[in-house]
């Protein structure tokens, strides 16, 4: 079963037993948002009171602290967040589903890996003990070839995430020839810069010296 059948299965099975339904339902809804019904609640509960158990209340030199959900900006710059919680981000026009740019070039490299891997695991049954795998690595025209395309791609994108470079990484999805999983085809939009923050206003002012960030944490809430 195909990962995207999975994952509607599981949402079909969450909302119809109560443990979470689309957020503003009746208003047409809020896309990835989602409330939690009357198990949900349960289970969240469950989960939070077990692991206040075992990460505060069995460590004596650990306390709690429930912070405002609102803090200073500075220190999200100072912790690195404003710069860094951020992923570069690429769309597919046929399929409609948005991708990290990073995932798809590693996946992609993720298959020159295994065939190499697959290569060495047919040498081995066929030469069993007498089998040597640096020498094979070394010599095999097949290991050689997707070990140069393997160095190759990881040198540009090493390079591309220096920044990053989101015109080197849309560029590395094309000269690979990477596809959408589910469309199947390479119709991309340009890499863009998602920051995973959420930030809003506070005060009467709508300014830059206004704008607060809440805690990271709220993003994968």
């Amino acid at each position: 079963m195909a990962q995207e059948d999975v994952f509607k299965k599981i949402v079909s099975h969450c909302k119809e037993y109560g443990f979470v339904f689309p957020s503003s339902e009746i208003y047409d809804g809020l896309a990835a948002v989602y409330d939690y019904g009357q198990n949900g609640v349960e289970l969240k509960n469950n989960i939070k009171q077990y692991w206040w158990q075992s990460m505060v209340l069995l460590h004596e030199n650990i306390v709690g602290l429930d912070a405002a959900i609102f803090m200073h900006p500075t220190v999200w710059k100072a912790s690195g967040h404003v710069d860094a919680f951020n992923d570069p981000l690429i769309d597919n026009r046929d399929s409609k589903k948005r991708y990290r740019a990073d995932v798809l070039i590693e996946d992609h490299m993720a298959k020159y890996e295994e065939k190499i891997a697959k290569e060495i695991a047919k040498a081995q049954k066929r030469f069993g003990d007498s089998f040597d795998e640096a020498q094979f690595r070394a010599t095999n025209p097949r290991v050689l070839e997707n070990q140069k395309k393997f160095d190759d791609l990881h040198a540009r994108y090493t390079e591309a995430m220096q920044g990053p470079n989101l015109e080197m990484l849309k560029q590395i999805i094309e000269d690979e020839g990477i596809v959408c999983p589910i469309s199947g085809t390479k119709n991309w939009t340009d890499v863009r810069q998602f920051n995973l923050m959420f930030s809003t206003q506070m005060g009467a002012a709508s300014d830059a010296t206004s704008k607060v960030y809440l805690r990271p944490e709220t993003a994968k809430a």
